[in-house]
């Protein structure tokens, strides 16, 4: 029998912040690696809204906003969006 792999720990605000920055970097998959672990956190999704967005990919990016209780169309440019996110996670 084997044990299964215990689950990730959510990302802390702090992890939150860095996947922000790694977004605004181009350096999309390791955002996308820090987020994708939080089913729940509203936080989260918003990133991970905003990043499938930047991939091009408007049905899992819409999924990700109506879990974040958020709206596509809010930011036309993801960076501003990004950095919006940033700084209400640094407050």
């Amino acid at each position: 029998m084997s044990v299964p792999n215990p689950p990730a720990m959510p990302p802390t605000r702090t992890d939150l912040v860095t996947a922000c920055d790694l977004a605004l970097a181009g350096q999309w998959e390791a955002a996308h690696a820090i987020v994708q672990v939080d089913e729940v956190g509203v936080m989260a999704a918003w990133i991970h809204a905003v990043l499938h967005k930047i991939e091009g990919d408007p049905a899992n990016a819409r999924y990700w906003y109506r879990q974040a209780g958020q709206f596509y169309e809010g930011y036309a440019d993801p960076k501003a969006e990004l950095a919006s996110i940033k700084a209400a996670l640094s407050y």
